[in-house]
């Protein structure tokens, strides 16, 4: 099987993110009024070849939890797409390690 893969990595609830308050800030001061709560995060890319569909899906969380993602302050979670099929997701982060 060969996949298409989205790895979408933000941090935890409650950890701070500078960038997002930086941006909520920016966006106030444009004049974009009652935005609140702007978390920034990280979109990944990347093919994967060969295997069976659950063998992807656990070398792909393996890549999250090693790299991709530092499961410490920040969760993730993936979706898979293989051509002709819907794609599926699954979250990884603190209820899942």
């Amino acid at each position: 099987m060969n996949a298409r893969v989205e790895v979408f990595v933000q941090l935890k609830p409650g950890m701070l993110d500078p960038q997002g308050e930086t941006l909520e800030r920016a966006l106030e001061s444009m004049g974009y009024e009652g935005v609140s709560g702007m978390r920034v995060g990280k979109w990944i890319t990347f093919a994967v070849e060969g295997g069976e569909r659950a063998e992807i899906e656990g070398r792909v969380d393996e890549m999250c939890r090693r790299l991709l993602a530092n499961p410490v302050i920040e969760t993730y979670r993936y979706g898979l797409a293989e051509a002709g099929l819907e794609e599926t997701a699954a979250d990884g982060g603190e209820e899942a390690r």
